[in-house]
């Protein structure tokens, strides 16, 4: 049997508001709504489901209507949550406005129970997180649970890879023993966050994550594109164009693209090429998954974007 993808962290219902005209201050904006599936490991999950790879969930679900509609919805995906919670708690909710240019004007996030998800909790699923291939975990959970991660990764040979989220849990897993850790994800706000006060520019804050023991610092650029940081030499990318709709999961997606690849022992180049091409097609869609796409079309797409 292959080895599995397991991600840990936030299953979320997303409310999309997409504003009409230009977004104004004090007073009453028009909107179109959507509703989807969300949060940065569940979506994650999804798409790498949706590009043939073997996924297990370990996330938090309500004991409510929307838990029931979020599990479904994974079901349907053929997303494994064998490892899941589901507690008596509200589901966790993602509440988005989205500028006429798919930009995010703000966003708010209710509180997904993650705290259930506790080093306790993962060393009951040893024999599970020991099968997989990669561990990918979002920041929403404890710095606990991401410190008892860190070091069963680096005991049984996993690749975990972070993803930072957002700035206020990238200030809050600054506090994490970062030795050995294979991947971190950050984007050009939750980069600083995850340093000292005294690294104030990015070359200081990427050094001072790297004598940390990561092994790998992925900075995410938006238009620009994303570098590829180790110790030994620094590799970059530009972004391609993308007629962009919604810009929700961009980020998500391409962490999946950079999976995928490197699931199939793809070197970074190559994967940094997947990745951005994933993320270009969410770019185009709406909401945070590239359900159009499987594992073939997305491989043959990345010629389009980034021509030999």
């Amino acid at each position: 049997m292959s080895k599995p993808v397991i991600c840990i962290g936030a299953a979320l219902v997303d409310d999309l508001f997409h504003a009409t005209d230009k977004m104004m201050m004090h007073t009453t904006n028009e909107v179109t709504q959507t509703r989807t599936a969300g949060g940065v490991s569940r979506n994650i999950a999804h798409q790498l489901s949706l590009l043939d790879l073997p996924i297990q969930l370990i996330s938090v679900f309500g004991n409510d209507a929307d838990g029931e509609w979020l599990k479904q919805v994974c079901l349907e995906a053929h997303i494994s949550l064998d490892a899941s919670l589901t507690a008596d708690v509200a589901t966790g909710k993602y509440t988005a406005i989205i500028n006429t240019d798919g930009s995010m004007f703000t966003a708010l996030l209710t509180n997904a129970a993650l705290h259930l998800i506790t080093p306790e909790y993962l060393q009951e699923k040893e024999d599970l997180l020991s099968t997989a291939a990669f561990i990918l975990v979002d920041a929403n959970i404890s710095v606990a649970s991401i410190n008892w991660l860190i070091q069963f990764t680096n005991i049984h040979k996993v690749k975990m890879i972070i993803e930072p989220v957002s700035v206020p849990p990238a200030k809050k897993i600054a506090a994490v023993n970062f030795n050995g850790l294979y991947l971190i994800t950050p984007n050009e706000d939750e980069l600083p966050a995850l340093c000292s006060v005294d690294a104030t520019t990015i070359d200081e804050q990427i050094k001072e994550l790297l004598d940390k023991g990561i092994q790998y610092i992925w900075l995410h650029k938006g238009i620009h594109g994303s570098a590829l940081y180790k110790k030994t030499e620094t590799l970059q990318l530009n972004a391609p164009n993308a007629n962009v709709v919604d810009c929700t999961g961009a980020g998500d997606g391409s962490v999946s693209g950079f999976i995928l690849s490197k699931y199939f022992g793809k070197d970074n180049l190559n994967s940094l090429r997947t990745a951005h091409t994933l993320s270009a097609e969410i770019l185009q869609v709406n909401g945070a998954i590239a359900t159009h796409l499987n594992q073939e079309k997305l491989l043959n797409l990345v010629s389009k974007y980034y021509e030999e």
